[in-house]
């Protein structure tokens, strides 16, 4: 494989784009924006120069991942020669599924169509193409250029061959793939999501405060984050998707999502990415907390 599309140029396809351009592919990173584009470039250079900064890799490094990595806002175009393409737009179904038929269309038939969907069906996704042999899951986890696990998610129909393709390939990546069965949330998400849903219970029903429940976890249970502040970091809008995947697949109440978190949803509250959430990440309460320190 030398030739890597990723569609989809937020948090996930942009640290996707990285790792791979880092790594010597050539990758054509594809958002129907070009501004998002550009912010993706601009992020991605920036993560490049922290790495500068820690030694981690050269200038030289650095260069390289930069001319491997054009950006594009035609996807037809962009996939033609590609050998894998990977997927990584939010999670609703109904996009994922036209892009999936889209890539289909447009892609090589010997090429690999990947998912970076954190719940959705692999299966369901692959029968919306004419070759469910080669569609996949590729979940990473971020921040994509340091979280070394890559759940490699196999479809009903997912073949051997396409199963050991992906699993090299991310190794050669300098990730720890491993391989899953086809599930509501896989293994990641359905065991993670479930834990904060009852993180943000247990504030709902008022048995600690968030900083109290996270530190609970922090100091208790030697998570580096606690359920909420991660909760946040995530996405709350991200995290109420992947419950409610989880609550209609398996149609149990332990799944339900909690309404605090519907709640903080519909009001436009979605942690880091808006500003709010169960912390408050405006640049004034930023400012605030750095003139205190000052001023002890």
């Amino acid at each position: 494989m030398n030739s890597i599309a990723v569609i989809g140029a937020g948090t996930m396809g942009n640290g996707i784009a990285h790792v791979f351009a880092q790594n010597g592919y050539e990758v054509r990173l594809i958002d129907v924006s070009q501004h998002a584009l550009e912010k993706a470039k601009a992020t991605i250079a920036k993560n490049l120069d922290r790495m500068v900064a820690k030694d981690n890799i050269d200038e030289a490094t650095k260069l390289s991942t930069l001319n491997n990595l054009s950006l594009h806002t035609t996807l037809s175009k962009a996939v033609i020669e590609s050998d894998l393409a990977i997927e990584a737009v939010s999670e609703n179904i109904n996009l994922k599924l036209s892009i999936f038929k889209e890539l289909d269309k447009n892609c090589r038939q010997s090429t690999i169509l990947a998912t970076n969907t954190s719940s959705i069906s692999i299966t369901h996704i692959a029968s919306e193409t004419e070759r469910p042999d080669r569609v996949i899951g590729m979940h990473f986890m971020n921040p994509v250029p340091i979280m070394p696990l890559v759940e490699v998610i196999r479809g009903y129909s997912t073949s051997d061959q396409t199963c050991n393709t992906v699993f090299e390939l991310s190794k050669k990546l300098g990730k720890s793939p491993t391989l899953v069965n086809d599930y509501p949330g896989f293994v990641s998400n359905r065991i993670l999501m479930p834990m904060i849903n009852e993180a943000i219970y247990t504030l709902y029903h008022g048995v600690a405060g968030v900083a109290e429940i996270d530190t609970v976890m922090k100091l208790g249970m030697a998570h580096p984050m606690g359920p909420l502040q991660l909760a946040d970091f995530i996405g709350l809008d991200v995290c109420l998707s992947i419950m409610k995947v989880l609550f209609e697949g398996f149609k149990d109440t332990k799944y339900a999502p909690c309404p605090l978190l519907v709640n903080m949803v519909m009001a436009g509250k979605l942690g880091v990415k808006s500003g709010e959430g169960f912390y408050d990440y405006a640049e004034s309460k930023k400012a605030e907390k750095i003139s205190s320190q000052f001023n002890r």
